[in-house]
């Protein structure tokens, strides 16, 4: 219980650079605007229970931000395939250059310490099996470490392999996760990169009572998204 709860805690101080990725992806994404979404001002939109009423000289203007905003703004899909192939890939293309490297430092410094897990856990396995009296003296896993004296105890060695087999394997875990939230970071960003949160947005809400279905009294709940 002891090496879970340490090794835990050790893959929470990796995986916490990752979150704070993530995080700084759902911060920053008001701060990208278009510019084409400030001549908005020209037009009006009514959005009102899923109905939208434009004006037809606003209609023209809004087909020509939407094309605009495409060839603005990369597709979420590929930015996503882009970071499956190669982490880093879709923060490039979001032009968020800053994050590459806290996801290739998070992914790294995962791999490196899975690394000299593994290679200890082999080398406490190879002790545990040459100086066990049971097993063949045949150096199966190799010879012993000098680091490792050949009167240690047999249960402390086995303690000591299991402790580092199972650190390695809660690392293992943490690279794929650490793999995801680069995907979803940069898949999350192309989408929200483009949604307007200027000050020309501005929402009303309106509580009418109604009567409902069979006659019954009840409340209905309109919300009114405006664009100025």
């Amino acid at each position: 219980m002891k090496s879970w709860t340490a090794c835990w805690s050790c893959l929470k101080s990796f995986l916490s650079l990752g979150m704070l990725l993530l995080g700084c992806s759902i911060c920053s994404y008001s701060q990208t605007l278009s510019n084409a979404q400030l001549h908005q001002k020209r037009g009006y939109a009514h959005q009102k229970n899923n109905v939208v009423f434009l004006n037809p000289s606003f209609q023209l203007n809004q087909d020509s931000v939407e094309n605009s905003s495409s060839d603005s703004f990369p597709s979420p899909k590929s930015v996503m395939y882009k970071s499956m192939i190669i982490p880093g890939w879709g923060q490039i293309t979001n032009r968020q250059i800053w994050k590459v490297p806290i996801v290739y430092g998070l992914l790294g410094g995962l791999a490196w310490y899975s690394m000299d897990l593994t290679k200890r856990y082999h080398d406490y396995r190879a002790a545990y099996y040459n100086l066990n009296s049971e097993t063949d003296d045949d150096m199966r896993f190799g010879p012993t470490p000098d680091y490792i004296p050949e009167s240690a105890n047999l249960q402390e060695l086995k303690s000591i392999r299991n402790t580092y087999r199972n650190r390695r394997d809660m690392v293992y875990i943490g690279i794929g996760l650490a793999y995801g939230l680069n995907v979803i970071d940069a898949y999350v960003f192309a989408h929200m990169r483009s949604f307007d949160v200027s000050e020309d947005l501005s929402m009303k809400t309106r509580i009418k009572p109604s009567v409902m279905a069979q006659a019954t009294p009840g409340f209905t709940l309109s919300i009114d998204l405006i664009t100025k």
